[in-house]
C-alpha cells in the first residue's frame, strides 16, 4: 500500500519539475531576448560610441564636477525643446489696469518646464478727463479683449502651436498671422450682422410739428459773430476696430522669442538681432539714443497748452546711455527745483518796481503722469522749454549741444471740428496752414528742437509736405498716429504717406516680431527713422529694450523716469550696454547729421553738423 503511494507521488512530481525546467528555459531565452533586445537599442542610439568619446575625453580633462561634466555632454545630445503648453492669464499692468501674460512650456529634456513669459498691455489708448460714461465703455472692451484673447490662447492657440520648435520664429508667426486673418474675418462678420440688426431694430423717430414762422427774423446781436468755418477741413479717417483678443497674437510672438533666447542661451536682443533675413550678425551693435519724457503740457494738462503732449529730452551722441540718463535726471531735478520757486522763469524781463507790492504768482500746476512726468499747466508755448533752458544754464549745459529737444505734438487730438482749426491753447486755434508757421517760428526760438512727433493730423498731407519740406533739414517730422494698424501697414508698403522722416512703431495687438523685422528693414532701405515706442499702458516686462536693440532702431521712447514700470526699461537698457561693452560688441561710431540754416552775421549758411564718438572724445565738423 505505501509503495504504491510512493510511487503515486512520485509520478505526480515528474510532471511538476518538467514544467519548472522548461519555465526557467523559457525565462533564460527572455532574458537573452531582452539582452539582444537592449544592445540593438543601445546601438541604434549610438549609446556605446558616445560613452567611449565622453569616458575617453573625461579621462584627459580629469574635471572637477564629474557627473557634471557627464551631464553638460548629454543634454547637447538631447532632442530640441518643443513647445508642449501656452498659458494665457489676466494681471494688472502699471497703473492697475487688465493686462495679459502668456507663459510658455516646452518638453525639455523629457520634462515639462516652464520657460518664460511676456506681458502685454491693453492695445487701447489712456483716456484723462473723460466722461464717466466714456471711461466705462473703454474699461468694458479691455476687459473683454483679454478675455477672448485668453480663451484663443488656452484653446485653439494652444493646440496649433504644440510640438512647434520655438527657435522657428518666422514659421510660428506665420501660423499665428493666418489664425488672426481668420479671426479678423470672423470678426468683420460679427459687426456687420450686428449693424444690419441695429439697423432693423430701429425705430423711425415721430416727425414733431414745426413751429409757424412769425414773419420776423431774428437778427443777430450786435457784436457777436457767427461760427463760420474759413476752410473746410477733411474729416478725421476713421480707425479700423480693433479685433477683440488681437493682444494674443503679439504676446505669444513675443514669448515665443524669449524663449528660444533661453534655450538658445543667448540675450534677446542678440537672438532678434540674428532673425533679420539675409543678413548677417553685426560684429558690433548700437544702442538706441533715448527720448526722454520730461514735461507733459498736452490737452489734458490743467493749463491753457495743449500743444505738447510730451517734451522730450535727447542726449547727444557722443554720451554714453548710462551718462545721458543721468544727465537727463539731473535736469529733471532742475526742473522741479524752478517749479517750486513763487516766481516763473521768463519773467525776468518785468520790472522790478512795476511787480512792487503785487502778490506773487501761484506755483505752478503740476500733477504726475501715466507717461512717467510731471504734467504741468502752462500758459504759452514757449514756457515749457524755457524751464528746460533754464535748468540746463544751472547745470552749464548748453541746449543744441549737450542736449537735444523733441516734442510730441499730438495734434490729432486737437482739432475742433467745429471750427476747422487746431486748438493750440485754450480758446486760440490755428488752421493747418498756421500751425507750419508756428512750428517755423517754434524752432527759430529754440533751435535745439530736433524732432517733432504728429505735428499734425494724418489727414493734412499738403501741410506735412510743406513742413518737411521747410524744416525737414532741421529736425525729424516724425509719425505716429499713422502708425496705429501696423498690418495694413505692411499690406500696403506706404511708408511715404504723409511725408515723414520716419515713425513711431509700438509692439501692441497683432504685431509679431516678424512684423517689426520686416517693417524696420522697410524703413532702413528707405532711409526713414524708425523710433520703438511703448504703448500708453506699461508692464513691468523690460522686453522693449532687447528689441530696440536687436532691431537696430534709431530711437527708443519709453516716457520719462518716475514711473516704476518705465524705470525698469531704462534699468535692462543700461545693463546691455554694460554686456556690450564687457565683450567689446558696443558700437563705438554713431553719427547724428542734421541739415541747419545757421544765422551768423546776417549770413545764412547751410553746415552739417556730425557729432561723433571716437576714443570717448566728442568731434565737431562743420
Amino acid at each position: 500500500m505505501e509503495l504504491r503511494r510512493a510511487s503515486g507521488a512520485g509520478g505526480e512530481q515528474e510532471p511538476q519539475e518538467e514544467e519548472e525546467r522548461r519555465r526557467r528555459r523559457r525565462q533564460r531565452c527572455t532574458v537573452t531576448d531582452l539582452k539582444h533586445q537592449a544592445a540593438e537599442y543601445y546601438r541604434n542610439n549610438e549609446v556605446p560610441q558616445r560613452l567611449e568619446e565622453v569616458l575617453n575625453a573625461m579621462f584627459y580633462h580629469r574635471p572637477d564636477d564629474f557627473y557634471g561634466y557627464l551631464a553638460n555632454y548629454f543634454s547637447g545630445l538631447a532632442k530640441p525643446p518643443v513647445i508642449c503648453k501656452i498659458v494665457g492669464k489676466k494681471i494688472l499692468d502699471g497703473i492697475g489696469r487688465p493686462a495679459l501674460e502668456v507663459e510658455v512650456y516646452c518638453r525639455v529634456r523629457d520634462s515639462d518646464k516652464k520657460i518664460c513669459s511676456s506681458i502685454f498691455s491693453s492695445h487701447v489708448e489712456m483716456l484723462e478727463n473723460a466722461s464717466p460714461e466714456v471711461v466705462d465703455a473703454d474699461e468694458k472692451e479691455r476687459c473683454e479683449s483679454i478675455s477672448t484673447a485668453i480663451q484663443w490662447i488656452n484653446e485653439s492657440l494652444n493646440e496649433m502651436l504644440k510640438g512647434l520648435q520655438p527657435t522657428d520664429q518666422h514659421n510660428i508667426d506665420k501660423l499665428l498671422g493666418e489664425y488672426f486673418i481668420k479671426k479678423a474675418e470672423e470678426d468683420k462678420e460679427r459687426r456687420k450682422t450686428e449693424k444690419e440688426k441695429e439697423t432693423q431694430e430701429a425705430v423711425l423717430p415721430v416727425p414733431q410739428p414745426t413751429a409757424v414762422p412769425s414773419g420776423k427774423k431774428k437778427s443777430n446781436k450786435p457784436g457777436k459773430k457767427a461760427s463760420v468755418i474759413e476752410k473746410p477741413v477733411l474729416p478725421a479717417e476713421p480707425h479700423d476696430p480693433e479685433v477683440l483678443g488681437s493682444m494674443a497674437i503679439g504676446c505669444i510672438s513675443l514669448a515665443v522669442a524669449k524663449t528660444a533666447a533661453v534655450i538658445r542661451e543667448v540675450p534677446l536682443y542678440l537672438h532678434v538681432a540674428l532673425l533679420k533675413p539675409n543678413q548677417e550678425i553685426s560684429k558690433e551693435l548700437a544702442m538706441p539714443l533715448p527720448m526722454m519724457t520730461i514735461l507733459s503740457c498736452g490737452k489734458s494738462s490743467p493749463g491753457r497748452l495743449n500743444l505738447m503732449k510730451e517734451v522730450m529730452l535727447i542726449p547727444p551722441t557722443w554720451l554714453t546711455f548710462k551718462q545721458a540718463v543721468e544727465r537727463c535726471l539731473d535736469i529733471q531735478k532742475q526742473v522741479m527745483k524752478l517749479m517750486e520757486l513763487p516766481s516763473s522763469v521768463g519773467d525776468s524781463k518785468k520790472s522790478t518796481t512795476r511787480d512792487a507790492g503785487k502778490k506773487a504768482p501761484l506755483p505752478v500746476l503740476k500733477k504726475m503722469s501715466h507717461l512717467g512726468c510731471l504734467m504741468m499747466g502752462s500758459e504759452s508755448l514757449e514756457q515749457p522749454l524755457t524751464w528746460i533752458q533754464t535748468a540746463c544754464t544751472n547745470l552749464s549745459l548748453e541746449l543744441g549741444i549737450d542736449m537735444y529737444l523733441g516734442i510730441n505734438c499730438a495734434a490729432h487730438e486737437l482739432m475742433d471740428y467745429s471750427k476747422g482749426k487746431y486748438e493750440v491753447l485754450l480758446g486760440t486755434h490755428k488752421t493747418s496752414d498756421e500751425m507750419v508757421d508756428v512750428y517755423v517760428d517754434l524752432t527759430n526760438k529754440f533751435p535745439s528742437i530736433i524732432t517733432l512727433i504728429d505735428p499734425l493730423r494724418k489727414e493734412d498731407r499738403q501741410q506735412w509736405i510743406a513742413l518737411r519740406n521747410t524744416l525737414g533739414s532741421k529736425c525729424y517730422i516724425i509719425a505716429e498716429d499713422f502708425c496705429r494698424n501696423m498690418s495694413k501697414l505692411l499690406e500696403d508698403k506706404s511708408i511715404s504717406p504723409p511725408k515723414c522722416s520716419g515713425l513711431v512703431l509700438k509692439h501692441t495687438n497683432e504685431v509679431k516680431i516678424s512684423d517689426l523685422l520686416e517693417i524696420t528693414q522697410l524703413l532702413e532701405g528707405r532711409r526713414r527713422v524708425s523710433i520703438l515706442g511703448s504703448p500708453d499702458g506699461e508692464s513691468s516686462d523690460d522686453s522693449l529694450a532687447d528689441l530696440a536693440v536687436g532691431l537696430g532702431s534709431r530711437f527708443i521712447k519709453l516716457g520719462g523716469l518716475l514711473r516704476g514700470e518705465r524705470v525698469t526699461k531704462y534699468n535692462r537698457l543700461l545693463a546691455i550696454e554694460e554686456e556690450l561693452g564687457k565683450n567689446g560688441k558696443l558700437c563705438k561710431n554713431l553719427f547724428l547729421r542734421f541739415k541747419c540754416l545757421v544765422n551768423k552775421n546776417t549770413m545764412i549758411a547751410e553746415r552739417v553738423i556730425e557729432i561723433t564718438l571716437q576714443e570717448g572724445k566728442r568731434i565737431k565738423r562743420l
